[in-house]
């Protein structure tokens, strides 16, 4: 198999960005919330066994699942939300394992903005972090979103904190400046992630990109 790097990102960080810029490169990615999707889609078993758990009344008419209803349903009930998970996260990590395998790029990216929180670290040789400050977030998701600040706190106090992020990931890309800037760090990026595919390294030390003043080396 291909050296796997795992895409993840807080909210608003600019994963989707950085993602796009890769496959711009050719680099094969494979987007989980796609593969969310395919899993539980009408006819699918992991639809059947979403209904059989939450009742029919979670499918819309034409069969499909009624996402808005089922969001808003296992965000208000912890329980519910891991009852959903057991479902789900089983089958897309056969799919991406699947699909991993079937790779014959010097290396491929999963694309999981719960890579960490799902514990999916196994399934990828190097965490490559999209990072941004929490008050350039708040701007971005109070932008897109049509948001307050209040709210956009909420979303970001709901996931896994930025530190905890950070110390997970093997490599960090700072996605606060322009796009310009976004773009020559991916450039870098792929060009270290082809070396170490070559020379098959896959726990070489880390980089964080664009450097800065105050930046540093992630260690493995």
């Amino acid at each position: 198999m291909p050296l796997t790097i795992g895409l993840t990102g807080g909210i608003a960080s600019g994963k989707s960005l950085v993602q796009s810029l890769f496959e711009g490169l050719g680099v094969p990615v494979l987007d989980a919330d796609r593969v969310a999707r395919e899993v539980v889609a009408a006819g699918t078993p992991g639809l059947a066994e979403i209904a059989q758990t939450f009742g029919a009344g979670f499918l819309l008419p034409d069969g499909e699942l009624d996402r808005r209803r089922m969001r808003e349903h296992v965000f208000a009930d912890p329980t519910a939300l891991k009852q959903l998970e057991a479902i789900t996260h089983p089958r897309i990590r056969e799919r991406m394992r699947a699909w991993r395998s079937t790779q014959t790029a010097p290396y491929c990216m999963l694309s999981v903005a719960i890579l960490l929180e799902a514990k999916m670290q196994d399934l990828v040789d190097r965490v490559l972090l999209v990072d941004a400050p929490v008050e350039v977030q708040l701007a971005r998701l109070m932008q897109r979103d049509g948001i307050d600040e209040t709210l956009a706190r909420r979303m970001l106090a709901a996931q896994l904190d930025r530190e905890a992020r950070l110390a997970a990931a093997h490599d960090v890309l700072v996605n606060a400046g322009d796009i310009a800037t976004t773009q020559a760090a991916v450039a870098e990026f792929h060009a270290y992630y082809l070396r170490l595919a070559a020379a098959g390294e896959a726990s070489a030390p880390g980089l964080r990109l664009p450097r800065t003043e105050n930046s540093f080396t992630i260690k493995i």
